[in-house]
Order: C-alpha cells, then structure tokens, then sequence
C-alpha cells in the first residue's frame, strides 16, 4: 500500500519558518536615527505591521509606505496619508521614530498631526539602555 512520506514536507517547513524568523526584522526599514534610550514596555498590538513615522537630526520626516521611503515629506502629506491609512484600518499602530538632537517640540508637533489624522494613540520608539 502506498502512502506518502510528510517528513521531507515538514523538514522543509520547518527551514522556510526559520528563514522567515531571521529576515522578518530585517524587513523594517527605515531612515536611520539615534533613538533615545529608555527602559520601556514593547507595544501591546504586534499583529500588523506599524506605521512608522522618522524624525531624523535635521527635522526631516519620513514615512514607511509607498514605494519611496527614503523620501523626505511634508508635515501636511503625512498627515493625508496617514488619515487614508487610518480609514481602511483604524487599529493599525502608529509610532514616530526621533532622533534625540530633534527638540522635543517638533516631535510633539508630528503626535499631534497624526492624532488629527485618526489615530487614536501615538507611540515612540526608543532603544533598551546597554
């Protein structure tokens, strides 16, 4: 009687969820920024994917959606993407990545436009004390 032989299939899942594991947080890309340090609680929702908002050194801000996250945006265009996000998902995560040479008021400034955009709660990333 012929039956088929699942361990080869499992074997090569078992490499592809390993693969998966090791490039998934190579996958969050950004512009790169001096995160302050703090000690910290990792956000609650991990399901989706965070919309991530960089503030780098010189006040510039960055958006991770699109085809061009590299490029630099105006407050007022993050503000119309974000708000077109937040309609089609309103659970998604929102969090600002900032530089710790960009004064505190311009972050402030970012939270608040993304509040206006619809999300209902703002986080900010930072990295563990060494």
């Amino acid at each position: 009687m012929s039956e088929i032989n699942v361990v080869p299939y499992i074997d090569v899942m078992l490499v592809l969820l390993i693969i998966f594991m090791v490039t998934a947080p190579m996958l969050m890309q950004g512009v790169k920024v001096d995160l302050p340090e703090a000690n910290a609680d990792p956000v609650e929702n991990q399901d989706s994917e965070p919309l991530i908002i960089s503030v780098d050194a010189g006040g510039q801000l960055f958006l991770n959606i699109g085809s061009q996250e590299g490029q630099v945006l105006s407050l007022a265009t993050i503000r119309d993407r974000v708000s077109a996000v937040m309609r089609r998902s309103p659970e998604k995560p929102v969090l600002v990545w900032g530089d710790r040479a960009v004064p505190y008021g311009e972050v402030v400034t970012v939270m608040v436009a993304l509040q206006e955009a619809g999300a209902p709660s703002v986080g900010l990333v930072t990295e563990n004390p060494k």
